[in-house]
């Protein structure tokens, strides 16, 4: 991979993928990233939104496309908040810009207990029907879910879940998001059902809706190839969108416009 362009060099955008609560890099794994555009993972181990959002910001210098699955998404949202103009696109994909509601505070608080007794393959195990299309056994997909989560840990978990608490509803910064943005969900999907998706996209001008016909929340582990389209086809709007101001000149705007 090569080295990553500095702040304000031309060139294709690099991808920041952030994947959800006990994912790491194996998610993306089957996603057909383009070749020329570097990919940097991100691992979400603050204990709030606010501080994950800024181990993604940290991830590469200057603008970069993001795309983000569940929590990944939800902290991508708090990054549009805080640089928007360092977002050229987002993908954002089985995920909620709703506030957490009460049984969820109250199944996190009951994961974290869980956790701190030393009992975190049982809160594996609890989760993982919620990862893939209910109607259909996950097969070879489970043991990928329980190595990821195995290897984000008991300590990234509790963090993860602290953060999930300090989530705020998102819908009015999505209102103010202008560059390219795809949102993508699964028909089938438990813990994000579609109509999540249809507010976020509702709340972002222009925002492309995507449907996965069967698919579960995993979404890029279950059907890469429509990922991979959808992906592919957001990098190219970025790029094709994308402006970067002159160092010597005000008059270019702040962030892309579609």
């Amino acid at each position: 991979m090569a080295a990553a362009l500095p702040a304000g060099a031309s060139g294709p955008l690099p991808v920041v993928v952030v994947p959800g609560m006990l994912c790491d890099h194996d998610l993306w794994t089957d996603v057909a990233f383009p070749a020329h555009h570097e990919v940097h993972h991100v691992a979400l181990t603050a204990p709030d939104i606010g501080g994950q959002a800024d181990e993604v910001l940290s991830a590469v210098p200057g603008p970069f496309v993001l795309v983000g699955l569940s929590l990944g998404a939800i902290v991508g949202f708090e990054v549009l908040r805080r640089a928007p103009e360092r977002v050229a696109g987002f993908c954002a994909m089985s995920t909620n810009a709703g506030a957490p509601r009460p049984e969820q505070y109250a199944a996190w608080r009951a994961m974290d207990g869980l956790i701190a007794e030393g009992r975190f393959a049982e809160v594996i195990e609890q989760t993982l029907p919620g990862m893939f299309d209910v109607t259909e056994p996950p097969g070879d997909l489970a043991g990928r879910y329980r190595s990821m989560a195995h290897r984000v840990g008991p300590d990234s978990a509790r963090a993860q879940l602290a953060a999930q608490a300090t989530r705020s509803d998102a819908h009015d910064t999505l209102r103010t998001v202008r560059c390219p943005t795809t949102v993508l969900y699964g028909t089938r999907d438990a813990l994000c059902p579609p109509d999540f998706h249809r507010s976020i996209a509702q709340a972002v001008p222009g925002a492309r809706l995507t449907p996965v016909p069967g698919a579960g929340h995993l979404l890029p582990m279950q059907h890469p190839r429509p990922v991979s389209a959808a992906v592919r086809d957001l990098l190219a709007e970025a790029e094709r969108t994308h402006r970067i101001p002159p160092s010597h000149s005000e008059e270019s705007p702040p962030c892309p416009v579609i």
